[in-house]
């Protein structure tokens, strides 16, 4: 019996759980040596001790018995009944590609879009560097990686990244990735280095999009530094986070998650991109949606204050809310009231998500979902579960439609 079971069910936030070299093994020759190994700081297994070569063979040993753990007869017999509560790289599928499909099975999901774990605060990084060679170079080493691990199965939809630090070069980055089957473009939701995300030297980056009905995706951790560190120097100790480590998010990084993507939006709303494409539609992912109603007041009283004096404001044809219905969607987080969501700005952004296989994501996000939502109808359940999943993918849920 799958977790899920008597809907349709699109995950809008899934995950891979990269190898160490995993971003290495993807990339051309001559930028594998620049590229980081990954170091593991919390987690179950993979916590690293000792100096760095004992710690890469202690990684290598680590992934060989995790691999014919997967594998054994043991562990395969109790998999339906712990798809939910095994979790990181212990859980079915979360890096062995061809165990995945049965995951899918086990959770009884219709399709996942899915998302690398650890390497969006390291593209971020390259992004933001000194070397935008390198920063394309680990971009296409990513999506080498992302399209290698879902082609195992169509209802794995790949996330391909594409840094917007060169427009030429992000121009070319977005035709390549969607040549080669990205089912979403990430990127940044935070301001590329030097110029806003409205800049009219990215709209082809974002006219590409369009025209292929491929949506443009943030999420969460992308955006370099959420806050001031010295928000935790208060004289007490630093509270584990839920890996039980000391480097995600806590309650206090939590109340900045919003911020890049709701600067981000209200930029490019403000500034036309909306307008001037559409069709582009964005999906706002692991980033809460709990912030949403009051941020599209807080537009509409910012175009009520500005639009006499701006002449960017005076050329929209939509209020700044209606751009966001038309065009945007959003992942709630399952601690939050979607019910209270929909109840204030209706049915039709927000999305289900199991940030599988994450610890994040809890072991009953339909239950609490579920009972957020309350009493609302089939129609709205509808819309959170499958519709405003498949309107936000566009081409890349045709076929996944039942």
């Amino acid at each position: 019996m799958p977790y899920c079971e008597g809907r349709i069910v699109h995950d809008a936030d899934a995950h891979l759980m990269e190898t160490p070299t995993w971003l290495r093994d993807h990339a051309e020759p001559r930028f594998r040596d620049r590229l980081p190994v990954l170091r593991y700081h919390g987690g179950n297994e993979l916590r690293q001790t000792g100096n760095p070569e004992e710690q890469q063979r202690d990684l290598a040993t680590s992934f060989d018995r995790l691999r014919d753990r997967h594998a054994s007869a043991a562990y395969r017999a109790a998999e339906a009944a712990e798809i939910m509560q095994r979790k990181n790289f212990a859980a079915t599928g979360s890096f062995i590609a061809e165990d995945r499909p049965r995951a899918l099975d086990l959770l009884g999901f219709s399709s996942q879009l899915v998302f690398n774990t650890f390497h969006n605060s390291r593209l971020h990084n390259l992004e933001h560097g000194r070397d935008p060679e390198l920063a394309y170079a680990a971009a296409r080493a990513h999506n080498r990686g992302m399209l290698e691990f879902c082609a195992v199965d169509h209802r794995l939809l790949p996330s391909c990244y594409v840094p917007l630090v060169d427009p030429e070069k992000a121009v070319r980055a977005a035709g390549d990735a969607l040549a080669q089957g990205a089912a979403a473009l990430l990127v940044a939701s935070g301001c590329p280095p030097s110029f806003s995300p409205s800049h009219r030297d990215l709209f082809p980056v974002w006219a590409q999009a369009q025209e292929a009905g491929i949506p443009v995706v943030f999420h969460v951790g992308g955006t370099g530094e959420l806050l001031s560190p010295k928000y935790f120097i208060n004289g007490l100790p630093v509270p584990p986070d839920f890996h039980g480590g000391d480097e995600n998010f806590r309650s206090v990084d939590y109340m900045a998650i919003p911020v890049p993507p709701a600067q981000t939006l209200a930029t490019m709303i403000f500034d036309g991109v909306l307008e001037r494409f559409p069709g582009l539609r964005i999906g706002v992912i692991e980033q809460g949606a709990i912030w949403v109603p009051s941020w599209l007041r807080q537009m509409e009283s910012a175009f009520e204050a500005f639009c006499r004096h701006e002449e960017r404001l005076q050329n929209l044809s939509l209020r700044p809310a209606d751009y966001v219905h038309r065009q945007v969607r959003f992942t709630p987080y399952p601690t939050e009231d979607v019910g209270w969501i929909v109840a204030q700005d209706g049915p039709d952004l927000v999305m289900f998500s199991s940030d599988y296989p994450h610890v994040e994501g809890g072991r009953k996000p339909v239950e609490r979902f579920e009972a957020s939502l309350g009493d609302a109808g089939d129609e709205v359940r509808r819309a959170f579960y499958t519709d405003n999943f498949l309107f936000l993918m566009g081409a890349a849920g045709v076929g996944l439609a039942a």
